[in-house]
């Protein structure tokens, strides 16, 4: 008997044929969020290259201190709230180096943090012919290796060594340099980011045309590239644009210290990546701060929220968000006042990028265009928009009137119109109170 699967009903031979096919369900899943990216100069770690990180990974393997170092300040705002970091080293340094005897020892990668190796070389108390050799930094022993040649030693996390085995009892490398970053070294590290999937970028630099830049990079990714992703930096509420999330001034720490603007911004960016669809960052407290600085009067707070501001206010020895707003002031018809509300945005965005991704994993040159086609998009789009309703992330959808798919003006185009209320928090309560 003949067998196999069938595209018409017009088989010659008798036999069954048979199509398994899944059922339809919906493709689409609520995005992740959660990543956010920053550049920096640091003075140890792998320069000019995208590292993720986490707050599990061990960073002083990788940076060369730890999570609670004052030099990995920034990271650790940064992972108090995201999930993933992507880190950016700017600046390549200067490699530290050292010689003892025939024997020539060299800092994996360039910056301050390289005079902080000491390299000792001694035999081996119970094989002669044999040496110790052993790694410290800032006089901890990271690496301890016992060989019979030079050339049996491998390169470790902190140094390289080359020549002949020569005994030391201790010697420094020196002449580590973390050297300068350039506007230059920023605008490679926005060409090598862009092609990584994030939902924040962070600025932390207070320079004016560095803060265009980053800007005009933001917008582009936004309205040119279909990505849509917010930038955080410091004191710039005339980027007047959804996009953007200005940070006016910055917390004091339990510990007493002063975090600025431009500190802030590491841990705003990682609150407003970590921040879910239905989630708004308003009143909610910055971690482990308990004052702000400076502080403003009930009038420039007003002021401020009113330019498009991000404003830490103190209230019952916290430092929290007084509102979780953008740069938008402009309003237009276009363009209202809801997309200058981060949480309403985050929807709104969290559903164009996650149709982008269903259409281009899912439908694109794999679905016909025609009405069964359309048909089976359309229905992709209300279980979607179902997923974020039931989130509480959008309100008052109605499938049978607030989604259209239609063919485009082209025979390879589908046109959508889709309607949505996003979901806002309450910030504001009027009360009236009757006196009997």
């Amino acid at each position: 008997m003949a067998g196999g699967t069938w595209e018409t009903q017009n088989k010659v031979r008798p036999g069954v044929y048979i199509n398994t096919i899944s059922d339809t369900k919906p493709l689409g899943t609520v995005g992740e969020r959660g990543i956010v990216t920053m550049a920096m100069p640091l003075s140890w770690g792998e320069a000019k290259k995208v590292i993720p990180l986490t707050v599990n990974d061990n960073l002083h393997q990788i940076l060369g201190f730890t999570i609670t170092d004052p030099q990995m300040m920034l990271i650790n705002q940064a992972l108090k709230r995201a999930k993933t970091l992507l880190l950016y080293r700017l600046n390549e340094g200067t490699k530290a180096a050292a010689t003892s005897g025939s024997t020539t020892f060299t800092a994996r990668y360039g910056g301050t943090r390289g005079n902080d190796i000491t390299m000792v070389i001694q035999k081996n108390i119970d094989v002669l012919e044999k040496w110790d050799v052993r790694t410290l930094v800032s006089g901890e022993i990271i690496d301890s290796q016992t060989v019979s040649t030079l050339s049996e030693f491998k390169a470790n996390d902190w140094v390289v060594c080359s020549g002949e085995l020569n005994g030391t009892a201790g010697t420094r490398l020196a002449g580590g340099t973390d050297g300068a970053v350039t506007n230059q070294d920023h605008t490679d590290y926005l060409s090598a980011i862009e092609v990584y999937n994030f939902n924040v970028i962070a600025l932390t630099s207070t320079e004016q045309a560095l803060k265009s830049v980053y800007v005009t990079f933001a917008k582009r990714l936004r309205e040119v590239e279909g990505r849509k992703i917010q930038l955080v930096l410091e004191n710039y509420p005339q980027a007047d644009h959804e996009g953007v999330i200005s940070v006016k001034n910055g917390v004091v720490l339990t510990d007493g210290s002063r975090l600025t603007a431009s500190q802030c911004v590491a841990w705003v960016s990682g609150a407003s990546a970590g921040a879910l669809v239905n989630q708004s960052l308003t009143y909610q407290a910055y971690d482990e701060a308990v004052d702000v600085y400076p502080k403003y009067t009930n009038t420039q707070i007003e002021a401020a929220l009113k330019a498009g501001e991000f404003v830490f206010t103190q209230i019952k020895g916290r430092a929290v968000i007084e509102q979780d707003i953008n740069t938008l002031t402009s309003f237009t018809p276009k363009k209202n006042k809801t997309f200058s509300k981060n949480r309403a945005l985050r929807a709104l965005d969290g559903l164009a990028n996650d149709f982008k991704r269903i259409f281009e994993d899912y439908y694109m040159g794999k679905v016909d265009n025609n009405p069964d086609g359309r048909n089976l998009f359309k229905k992709e789009c209300i279980n979607q928009v179902n997923l974020y309703q039931g989130m509480n992330a959008i309100q008052d959808f109605n499938s049978q009137s607030d989604v259209v798919v239609t063919e485009g003006e082209e025979s390879d185009g589908i046109y959508i119109e889709l309607a949505a209320k996003p979901v806002d928090s309450i910030e504001k309560i009027y009360m009236k109170v009757r006196v009997k």
